[in-house]
């Protein structure tokens, strides 16, 4: 180890990761002598010990190199984000670029945006070094940015890839490195996406034949500097994703917008601005970029907690709506009054109190689906042409009775933006975990910000007829049946009992779930071939019930867990009064209750 780690040290680009690995060694190194007791040397001990077991992990092999990129913490070592890995990383990217490209002119071009993480620009100058170096024609974004900016420059100006530095809604002591593919390296529907197989196989061989940091040649100028026509561009297009629009309406509609300290707080309120929602309010605490994220545990607003600032402002201005971007913005929470969900005040007002609540990423996901599939019927579209609404795997199946209802092909993708946005036809996808894709044309990734304009632009026609979005879930609910969707997960400090908890459920799943028999279980491992079309391997398992209750359960892609999809369907009458809807509401909310404990005593997790 001591040589591993001095080796690396030596090799080391930047001096503030290779002393930390210097002084986590010399602590490690420094353990008092057997015969040396008392609370001084009991503390040495431990110190080696912790030091010992950390030089461990950042030594357990290189970053991989796996969905979309990079994403790990900060600090010294191969299995951490730092200079000598992202220098690494950006050398391998650049030979796989050149051997697609061999021989070709122009030379191979590159896109490199970063946010306002600790480190982001530093590894976007490095990015940017090493390419311009081997003779890639680099342009780089201006400033910190979120990524659906990065995402539409690819497309822009026919990039070849595009690398985006952010770590999305991580924690803040963690950064990643994105990669997109396009121009000649990729064509057709999935042109600027994210890298897909066998591409990322590819370049993470590449990256594992670079010999050392120093053996990467960086140059010290020679890449472009973009303008702030970037942003305008993207700006532009992000604001007319809902054209036409009542400008009275629009004005009217008052939204409250936390960015989370991430980058896109005033670019969204720029963006809903210029296609006419002039009402918009920034939380003051959170508008700022910030790479502490101090006022949140968790810079993600699935998480409790995030938007308690966004929701007392709405509260106190009596807003309509809270629409919450991640830090890097390419997601989009929505908030507002349900009054399904107000409880008598107890003690202090609060917004939950008065009924606001988070709408789901599926809820979101429906509304802007039958928003699309509205839209698409409504325009002339060229024969032959096979508009597809499209959600990944987890995600509700209200998006496949939607498409149906409009004559609209659907497809199911595996979980990721990677394959929902290289889905032919593309004209609306999404993921319940508050992905939104409404301009495909544009930007072919998630993108919360023109996901905004659109949900910003149904509730203000909904309100000119005296209704809200919860009206219009309503709607979808007499159509196809109230959908409730809800998660089960397990975070696993040992990593084997991950893979040892798939194998027990798929040799013991369980017989009945939530009251009604379990009729079919899919192996995804073994890919699917279904009227959602086929699908590749993947490691997971779908279980559906004679009540047509379905279960999705996958190891997470990103996270130590393992994770439980639910959905249950309810019936609704097509003339169901608001009576009808709470009942089924209700039965809904009992049924994801129960089917919850089942699947938490399929996957072991009782008493957890």
């Amino acid at each position: 180890m001591v040589r591993r780690v001095g080796a690396w040290v030596a090799d080391d680009p930047d001096p503030r990761t290779a002393d930390e690995l210097t002084s986590l060694l010399q602590t490690a190194r420094d353990t008092p002598e057997p015969g040396d007791d008392g609370p001084v040397a009991d503390l040495a001990r431990q110190e080696a010990q912790a030091a010992r077991a950390d030089l461990e992990d950042r030594f357990s092999g290189l970053l991989q190199f796996g969905t979309a990129g990079l994403r790990g913490e900060l600090g010294g070592g191969p299995h951490r984000m730092n200079r000598a890995v992202v220098i690494r990383a950006a050398a391998g990217l650049a030979d796989f670029l050149t051997g697609e490209l061999e021989g070709a002119t122009p030379p191979p071009r590159v896109v490199v945006g970063y946010d306002a993480r600790h480190n982001s620009h530093t590894f976007a100058l490095d990015t940017a070094a090493v390419m311009t170096a081997v003779g890639i024609d680099v342009l780089l974004l201006p400033r910190p940015l979120p990524t659906p900016v990065l995402a539409s420059a690819v497309r822009r100006f026919g990039a070849d890839a595009g690398v985006m530095v952010t770590a999305s809604h991580n924690p803040p002591q963690d950064n990643g490195y994105k990669v997109y593919l396009g121009g000649r390296v990729v064509t057709g529907a999935g042109q600027g996406a994210q890298i897909v197989p066998p591409a990322d196989t590819a370049i993470a061989a590449a990256i594992a034949r670079v010999p050392s940091v120093a053996s990467v040649p960086r140059a010290a100028s020679g890449w472009t500097v973009l303008g702030e026509d970037v942003v305008e561009a993207y700006a532009a297009d992000a604001a007319a994703v809902a054209p036409g629009g009542d400008p009275d309406h629009r004005a009217r509609l008052k939204v409250v917008v936390t960015p989370l300290h991430g980058v896109g707080g005033a670019l969204t309120r720029d963006v809903l601005t210029r296609a006419g929602f002039t009402d918009v309010t920034l939380v003051p605490e959170q508008a700022e970029p910030d790479p502490d994220f101090p006022t949140v545990a968790f810079p993600n607003p699935e998480e409790p907690g995030a938007t308690d600032l966004a929701l007392a402002l709405a509260a106190a201005m009596r807003a309509d709506l809270v629409v919450a971007v991640d830090p890097d913005a390419d997601r989009c929470a929505l908030a507002l009054i349900d009054p399904r969900a107000h409880v008598p005040a107890r003690g202090p007002e609060t917004p939950q109190a008065d009924g606001w609540r988070m709408l789901t990423g599926d809820e979101v996901g429906a509304l802007l689906g039958a928003d699309a599939a509205a839209r698409v019927r409504a325009d002339d579209r060229p024969d032959g042409a096979a508009p597809t609404l499209a959600c990944s795997i987890v995600s509700s199946r209200l998006l496949a009775a939607i498409a149906a209802d409009a004559g609209l092909r659907f497809a199911s993708t595996l979980t990721g933006f990677k394959w929902i946005s290289r889905v032919d036809g593309l004209v609306f996808g999404y993921e319940e975990a508050l992905g939104y894709c409404v301009d495909p044309a544009h930007v072919r990734d998630k993108d919360g910000m023109s996901a905004a304009v659109r949900v910003c632009d149904l509730a203000a026609r909904l309100a000119a007829e005296g209704r809200t979005l919860v009206d219009a879930l309503d709607d979808l609910a007499r159509a196809h049946g109230l959908h409730a969707t809800g998660q089960v997960s397990a975070r696993f400090a040992d990593l084997s009992r991950i893979g040892a908890t798939m194998s027990a459920l798929r040799e013991r799943p369980p017989a009945q779930l939530a009251g009604s028999p379990v009729v079919e279980v899919v192996d995804l491992a073994a890919g699917t071939d279904d009227d959602r079309g086929g699908l590749p391997p993947t490691d997971g398992l779908r279980l559906l019930t004679a009540d047509g209750t379905r279960v999705v359960v996958r190891p997470s892609g990103t996270e130590p867990k393992v994770k439980a999809y639910l959905e249950v369907v309810v019936p609704v009458a097509a003339d169901a009064d608001r009576g009808a809807l709470d009942t089924a509401h209700r039965t809904a909310r009992e049924r994801l209750d129960h089917l919850a404990a089942d699947v938490r005593t399929a996957l072991g997790l009782d008493g957890s």
